[in-house]
């Protein structure tokens, strides 16, 4: 049985520009003009959806694997963003401080800004 001529999925950089140019068509319909879709033996479309939001996660870049650096554990990676929590407290993670190799008892001075804070580590001499 021969097979229909059906392009190649678009990828990467190509993949981005293509889905910008469809602007405000349907996901499914971006993801057959994409070349995300098969013909079935009786003749009907079918678009991969899942295959055409890999390869769009793929293309951003974007790693959603949890890659562990050898400790067992993957956990999840600093995003550099945090949110003021419900009872107005600021949680910093310990993916910032294990990356930073700072201790229980390490001390920081606080300075406020008009729109930020800034946290600098003190030395053991100014921490007596």
């Amino acid at each position: 049985m021969a097979k229909t001529n059906q392009p190649q999925p678009l990828t990467g950089q190509e993949l981005l520009i293509k889905v910008k140019e469809l602007g405000n068509l349907s996901k499914e319909e971006k993801a057959r003009e994409c070349g995300y879709y098969t013909v079935t033996k009786n003749g009907v479309e079918r678009v991969n959806m899942m295959k055409f939001l890999n390869a769009l996660i793929d293309a951003e870049g974007i790693e959603l694997d949890s890659t562990s650096n050898g400790q067992g554990r993957g956990g999840r990676s600093a995003s550099y963003r945090i949110s003021v929590q419900s009872n107005h407290n600021l949680l910093i993670g310990s993916a910032y401080t294990k990356k930073m190799g700072l201790k229980p008892g390490d001390e920081f001075e606080i300075t406020l800004g008009r729109k930020h804070i800034h946290l600098r580590q003190l030395d053991a001499d100014e921490q007596e």
